[in-house]
């Protein structure tokens, strides 16, 4: 049991902690709207995480060959999408910075002119669509249970270990990178930082893209 959740941990943080997309994108809800808001998509890059742990203890051996099959045109999605995140991220700060608005006109707008607002729970479900693009994920832990760190006859219970101290390692690095980003975000404030953060994030997404098709 012990085995189990040891490397369960370390199969978390091995997946988590290099730096991607969604790190990347992490970064930026937390320094765009704050840690607490920003940890609903924290919840869905590590529930994924786990899903992908729990399909991978129970049928990786089955899953990664089929994977492996339609890896090149997944690769291409995750480009697409990634290149229309960047470009979404990166957007407001290209818009022109609008003039201040008076008290009196803030009083005078209806509730239907107010912008729509960014939850925990929005984000929860688009950061956790945004990592099920990524194929390596599921992969990687179909690899490490066939490389012998948890026995491919290994009992329900260890394989639950595995499952849920992977998640609870994926959750607190992703919950690591929105608390780093809402700390940037409380350093930029003002029109500037907000436009700074939205370029710089856009930047590095588009940035990644890119990699990913030159791979």
């Amino acid at each position: 049991m012990v085995e189990a959740l040891v490397a369960g941990v370390i199969a978390g943080y091995a997946i988590a902690i290099p730096v991607g997309a969604i790190a990347a994108l992490l970064i930026t809800l937390g320094a765009q709207h704050g840690a607490r808001v920003a940890a609903g998509g924290a919840f869905g890059a590590a529930t994924v995480d786990g899903i992908y742990a729990t399909v991978a203890v129970t049928a990786g051996a089955v899953i990664a060959p089929l994977i492996a099959q339609v890896e090149e045109p997944l690769r291409w999605v995750s480009v697409a999408v990634l290149l229309i995140l960047g470009l979404v991220l990166a957007l407001p700060g290209l818009r022109p910075q609008a003039a201040p608005i008076e008290a009196a006109q803030l009083e005078g707008a209806g509730a239907g002119a107010t912008k729509p607002r960014v939850t925990a729970r929005r984000l929860f479900v688009t950061v956790g669509l945004l990592t099920l693009v990524n194929p390596v994920t599921v992969v990687y832990f179909a690899a490490l249970v066939g490389s012998s760190t948890l026995a491919t006859d290994a009992a329900a219970a260890e394989r639950t270990v595995f499952v849920l101290a992977a998640f609870a390692a994926s959750l607190s690095w992703q919950l690591l990178l929105t608390t780093a980003g809402s700390v940037v975000g409380r350093v930029l404030t003002g029109p500037t930082g907000a436009r700074v953060t939205a370029l710089v994030g856009g930047a590095l997404v588009i940035g990644l893209a890119v990699r990913a098709a030159l791979i």
